[in-house]
């Protein structure tokens, strides 16, 4: 039987074992992202006219200027919003959906997992002080298992989001090609930073303590470690939806966007006035989002 000592020594590697794979899979998660947008800056130079026709700078609200000057089938001055409901969607085949699917799967594990990792590292030592002669380091896996799904649920929603928008209202750089979308989009995110069930979901992902005692506590077996991660997954979710949605505004392959949400999803999670913070920026996004809209040709 292993001494006190031994044991302790054995956990506390658990536990530096459960934080480098969390960091691992973010840097891969972020080293694929970068090697998409390098792909994507490859493709734009290679077709003529990209830099200035088709393709949006990647600088963070540079191409809200250049966005009124496209010709997206509406004619000059035209909103590619007014003609949506008049355009099919582009058919995609299944590789090109599967590459959109697995792009905003690995976005997701790159932009959550850095937010979700306190949650993950107290689940472990719960466990370990729960289970002393349990696998607290394989009932982590699963419980992170379970919180990526939940994710990879959001990531195909927004799949389709992108194949019904592509082409109208996304320039092909995927940032938005219409004032009155991207107006409409900041507005949005910024009125659900103020509702109850934004508080009620960030809540949940503030105090992972709590949510685990109000879950019942550490579970075991896989399954249970899997369906509360799936659940912790879900609270995350609702919490930060909208702020995903921003992705669809400034740009789905900006690097520095993805990052500006990553760390405020992280700085809302983990600030204490981290309520505060998300009404603080409701209030702007909604002020952008009233601006976008004012200044929409008549």
């Amino acid at each position: 039987m292993m001494t006190d000592t031994t044991l302790e020594s054995l956990l506390r590697r658990d536990r530096a074992i459960v934080a480098a794979a969390i960091a691992t899979l973010a840097a891969v998660a972020w080293i694929y992202i970068l090697w998409l947008v390098a792909g994507m800056g490859m493709t734009d130079m290679a077709m003529p006219g990209s830099g200035t026709d088709g393709a949006m700078p990647m600088e963070p609200g540079m191409h809200m200027d250049m966005d009124m000057n496209m010709d997206m089938g509406g004619g000059p001055g035209t909103d590619p919003l007014d003609s949506l409901l008049g355009i099919s969607p582009r058919p995609w085949g299944a590789v090109e959906a599967a590459f959109t699917l697995t792009m905003w799967v690995v976005m997701m594990v790159g932009m959550m997992l850095p937010s979700a990792s306190p949650m993950i590292l107290l689940y472990a030592r719960v466990g370990r002080q729960s289970l002393r002669d349990g696998k607290p380091f394989a009932s982590s896996g699963y419980f992170t298992g379970g919180y990526l799904i939940a994710w990879t649920g959001f990531a195909l929603v927004a799949t389709l989001g992108q194949w019904l928008i592509e082409g109208t209202l996304l320039t092909p750089a995927l940032a938005s090609a219409s004032r009155i979308f991207s107006g409409i989009v900041l507005i949005v995110a910024g009125l659900y930073q103020w509702t109850p069930l934004k508080d009620a979901c960030l809540s949940q992902c503030q105090a992972p303590i709590v949510f685990l005692q109000r879950q019942g506590g550490f579970r075991s077996d896989p399954r249970g470690a899997m369906r509360l991660g799936f659940r912790h997954g879900l609270y995350c979710v609702g919490c930060c939806w909208a702020l995903m949605g921003l992705l669809f505004v400034g740009g789905i392959m900006n690097v520095l966007w993805i990052a500006a949400i990553a760390l405020f999803v992280l700085a809302e999670k983990l600030v204490p006035a981290g309520r505060l913070l998300s009404r603080a920026a409701g209030v702007a996004l909604i002020a952008f989002g009233l601006w976008q809209l004012a200044v929409v040709p008549g």
